[in-house]
């Protein structure tokens, strides 16, 4: 049994769509994925600098168009509570990452599945 041609291109072009659409989507998940990674790196080396401060350093941190005298020990909390968040938000873009390149993959493999089959 055969599919008639325009059912055919129909599909084939829906499938392209999907596999354009996951190509998209995978590109601004991984720009993504480095900005929250290079914003770890930034809060890591601000933490570690932080952490060689003796106790009586008085730390900045800025708020808005001024700065506020801040405790070092809410700046480390401050600073680890969005490292967390941060490897939280990479964790499920790495899994959403994953989810569309299997997406465009499997995609790829139904239309080149479908010339080969020659639309049977």
């Amino acid at each position: 049994m055969s599919i008639p041609n325009e059912a055919l291109q129909k599909l084939v072009q829906e499938i392209e769509t999907q596999a354009i659409t996951a190509q998209r989507e995978i590109n601004v998940v991984k720009a993504a994925l480095a900005s929250k990674q290079r914003d770890i790196r930034m809060l890591e080396l601000t933490s570690t600098e932080v952490k060689h401060l003796s106790g009586n350093t008085k730390v900045y941190e800025g708020v808005g168009k001024m700065f506020m005298f801040a405790p070092i020990d809410g700046v480390q909390k401050r600073l680890n509570s969005e490292t967390a968040e941060l490897k939280s938000n990479i964790s499920s873009l790495n899994k959403k990452l994953h989810y569309l390149e299997t997406t465009h993959k499997n995609s790829r493999q139904h239309i080149d599945q479908i010339f080969k089959s020659g639309g049977r």
